[in-house]
């Protein structure tokens, strides 16, 4: 893909005299762009830049050959290689999944029909975070500039399981009847693989990686060393992990 050099400019020209750039383009836009914004950052010469990472854990090996990742790899590679021939520096801030979005999703338990898919056994514990967490580890990436350079971050608000999330459901639907249905997370990985290879890369073959991300055993998806105590960030109560699902219900019901 060719470069925009008048786009190129004006992205420079915007971002002269900024200390810090913060991307939040969304999952599926080209890695060209993101990369076009790290060029321009560089040319600005902006000491930071922290990329649309926000999600699952990327650093880990297992997770970072899975299809839905491999526009998020290109992007780093590009960083790191501007780090090292440029005088800009990164930080990853990986916090798993956000738990609104995902509750609103239907993703991590669909709780719409009181036929939610449970995958895996439903007691693999996971790493959720509130969006306003995020932000506020993005401000704490910029409050302890030397500690957070060029490596991730890692935060959580608190570690989850599917089951956890369904038994709150449950006590605050009194009267209704859940029938939960159980999906192989191995299985649904070969599965899912064999759709890519066929070309299928329909946003629901795409979701089924993070699941496996979140979920399977290997992927990182509990993050058991944060960096929580670096930004202040204190974990969850069990009575605010409710209300969070309370109110999801209550929009929802």
């Amino acid at each position: 893909m060719e470069v925009d050099f008048d786009c190129a400019e004006m992205l420079t020209a915007a971002l002269e005299g900024q200390d810090a750039v913060i991307c939040a383009l969304g999952i599926g836009t080209d890695a060209f762009v993101h990369n076009q914004l790290i060029d321009a950052a560089v040319a600005a010469k902006v000491k930071r830049f922290i990329p649309s990472e926000f999600s699952l854990n990327i650093i880990n090996t297992h997770t970072r050959r899975l299809p839905i990742f491999e526009n998020k790899l290109k992007v780093m590679k590009h960083l790191e290689e501007s780090a090292l021939r440029s005088g800009i520096t990164y930080t990853y801030v990986i916090n798993s999944i956000f738990l609104e979005w995902g509750l609103d999703n239907n993703l991590i338990l669909d709780m719409s029909q009181y036929k939610p898919t449970i995958f895996g056994s439903g007691d693999e514990p996971f790493s959720t975070t509130r969006m306003d967490t995020a932000a506020k580890a993005v401000v704490g990436v910029l409050d302890h500039y030397a500690k957070t350079e060029n490596r991730a971050v890692y935060i959580h608000d608190a570690v989850v399981t599917q089951n956890k999330l369904l038994a709150i459901a449950k006590k605050y639907t009194p009267g209704n009847v859940w029938k939960p249905v159980y999906v192989d997370l191995a299985a649904m990985k070969v599965e899912s693989d064999a759709k890519i290879k066929e070309g299928d890369c329909e946003t629901s073959t795409l979701y089924s990686y993070i699941l496996i991300a979140l979920l399977h055993e290997g992927y990182g998806g509990w993050l058991k060393q944060t960096d929580n105590h670096l930004f202040g960030i204190q974990e969850m109560t069990e009575e605010e992990v409710e209300e969070v699902v309370r109110a999801y219900l209550r929009k929802n019901q």
